[in-house]
C-alpha cells in the first residue's frame, strides 16, 4: 500500500487509544483493529502500538487483494481495494460483484461498485459514504495519471 493509501485508511479509521464499538458494534482499538478474543488492552494503546498492529492487519488485507484479484491494477486501484478489504473484510470482497466485475476486466463497473458499500445493515452511514468516495477518487486519480503519462 502506498503512502496515499495508508493516509486514506488512517483518516477513515481515525486513531483511538481505548477500545470502542465500531459502526457494526464490534470492539475495536487503534486504527480500526477489531479485537479478537483473548486480545484486551485495558490500559489502552499508544499511536506507535496502533501503527504496529495496523501494519500487521494491512498485510492480511494486501495479501487478500493479491490472492483474489486476477486483473492488473494501478497503485491507486490496489490501495483503494486494500482499504476496502481492510474495512469490510476479505470474505465480503471475495463474494462481491465488485470483484466479479474487476476480474472480468470491467474496471469502471468495479469502481462504481465501491460506492454501493456505504451501509451497515439497511442504514446508510455518512462516514462510509465519504470513505467509499475517497476510495473511488483514489482508484480513478491514479488511473487518469497513468493514462496521461502513456
Amino acid at each position: 500500500m502506498s503512502a496515499a493509501g495508508l493516509d486514506l485508511l488512517k483518516r477513515s479509521e481515525g486513531f483511538r487509544s481505548r477500545t470502542y464499538l465500531d459502526a457494526a458494534g464490534l470492539p475495536t482499538i487503534g486504527y480500526g483493529h477489531q479485537l479478537v478474543h483473548p486480545e484486551c488492552f485495558p490500559n489502552g494503546i499508544t499511536e506507535a502500538q496502533a501503527a504496529e498492529i495496523l501494519a500487521s492487519d494491512l498485510r492480511d488485507s494486501e495479501q487478500a487483494v493479491v490472492r483474489l484479484v486476477k486483473a492488473a491494477l494501478t497503485q491507486g486501484q490496489f490501495d483503494a481495494l486494500v482499504d476496502f478489504c481492510f474495512n469490510v473484510g476479505s470474505g465480503k470482497l471475495a463474494a462481491s460483484t465488485l470483484l466479479k466485475d474487476l476480474n472480468a476486466g470491467e474496471y469502471d463497473a468495479a469502481a462504481e461498485q465501491l460506492l454501493r458499500w456505504d451501509h451497515v445493515g439497511s442504514q446508510e452511514i455518512a462516514g462510509l459514504e465519504a470513505r467509499r468516495e475517497a476510495e473511488f477518487q483514489l482508484w480513478g486519480d491514479n488511473a487518469a495519471r497513468q493514462e496521461a503519462a502513456a
